[in-house]
């Protein structure tokens, strides 16, 4: 893998976090070892601060959540979302997702959102499995 700029989904992240073995574990494993390069944004920092407690697999303390999330924070390039307007996105709520990958400039976003996926046809944006087959290692 050729250091490849990526954004992950909040998605990605938090299945990555609560599932090492996984496929987006061995992203996130990767990503660790300096083999791939993520870029985030505040906006998927705050949406996994969010998720992280309702997650059964995961559990820890608001204070331990923020810590953890906080920690990534100095793995990860941070940007802020570039404004977009994309009339083919079904849900609203995706935009700063989408916003994120325009202003990283990144090479794929990674993602299991469908409504994310169904742009792939105009942006690079793939699930973590398919990322995997096509560059893990």
């Amino acid at each position: 893998m050729s250091n490849l700029r990526v954004v992950l989904d909040t998605n990605v992240l938090l299945s990555g976090l609560a599932y090492p073995a996984s496929v987006p574990g061995q992203i996130m494993a990767a990503w660790k070892m300096g083999a791939v390069d993520v870029i985030l944004s505040r906006y998927i920092f705050d949406e996994a601060v969010r998720a992280l407690p309702r997650m059964t697999r995961i559990r820890l303390s608001h204070d331990k959540v923020r810590n953890l999330v906080d920690s990534l924070v100095f793995l990860a390039e941070v940007v802020e979302p570039a404004p977009v307007i994309e009339g083919g996105l079904r849900d609203e709520a995706d935009l700063p997702i989408l916003g994120t990958f325009v202003a990283a400039q990144a090479d794929y976003l990674i993602t299991g959102d469908k409504d994310l996926l169904a742009l792939s046809e105009r942006y690079p944006i793939v699930t973590p499995a398919a990322f995997w087959e096509r560059h893990g290692e």
